[in-house]
């Protein structure tokens, strides 16, 4: 995440371990992002941040091990509604997604996937990495998600988007959206696909055999008229 294994860190006497913490993360905001599921050891036993350091100690930030799920989603939002909208950076599993948001009321259920293709425009693709402006995106998705649940006839949406790398075959996005009828469904997912594409800040950098670009698309023109969503 940080592009380091290990690094040496002058600090003031007497700081302690919450000092280190705030040095690296004020450098990277996305391992601010993980405090949450982040651990400190101090001198190779785990700590608390007022842990008092002395000279020559070793501080380890110790990300999640690799039996644990409870993290699936960097940013994620679940109303009481029963909505759902996130961020991963892990595969995102659709069928969970589903059982999430459906109800005994619900007669018809519309999953729309947007997975990664082998080409574009006869330029063969060998995978794709996406990154946002995550804190704002989630609340945008979340925005779109409520006004769709609005004004359309349905029980439950959901919109997760992944980020990072993606090879071919794997899904970008997943739109979800449960309704007692078929066709509010459909319409739902329809705009919610179309208008996540056009107003949340995420940007696609396919790679290529011959090189890499950052694909252009373009914002909704509602948002330069000063409107959240058109």
């Amino acid at each position: 995440m940080v592009g380091l294994s290990q690094h040496e860190l002058d600090l003031a006497p007497q700081s302690r371990l919450s000092a280190v913490w705030e040095h690296y993360a004020s450098q990277f905001p996305r391992l601010r992002e993980l405090r949450g599921s982040v651990r400190m050891a101090h001198n190779r036993q785990f700590a608390s941040d007022e842990a008092e350091l002395s000279e020559g100690d070793e501080v380890a930030l110790l990300p999640p091990v690799s039996g644990g799920t409870d993290n699936l989603y960097t940013h994620c939002i679940a109303d009481p509604e029963g909505h759902f909208f996130a961020l991963t950076r892990q595969p995102i599993d659709t069928l969970a997604v589903r059982d999430q948001l459906l109800a005994g009321r619900d007669g018809a259920v519309v999953l729309f996937e947007e997975v990664v293709r082998d080409n574009t425009k006869g330029r063969r693709t060998c995978y794709l990495d996406y990154e946002c402006y995550e804190a704002m995106a989630i609340d945008v998705m979340a925005a779109i998600g409520r006004e769709i649940a609005s004004s359309q006839a349905i029980s439950r949406i959901a919109l997760v988007h992944r980020l990072g790398r993606m090879e071919i075959g794997e899904a970008s996005v997943v739109v979800a959206v449960t309704s007692p009828h078929r066709r509010p469904a459909f319409d739902a997912a329809l705009e919610g696909i179309n208008r996540l594409k056009k107003t949340v800040p995420i940007w696609k950098k396919e790679f290529f055999e011959d090189g890499e670009v950052w694909v252009e698309g373009e914002w909704d023109e509602a948002l330069t008229r000063g409107k959240e969503n058109p």
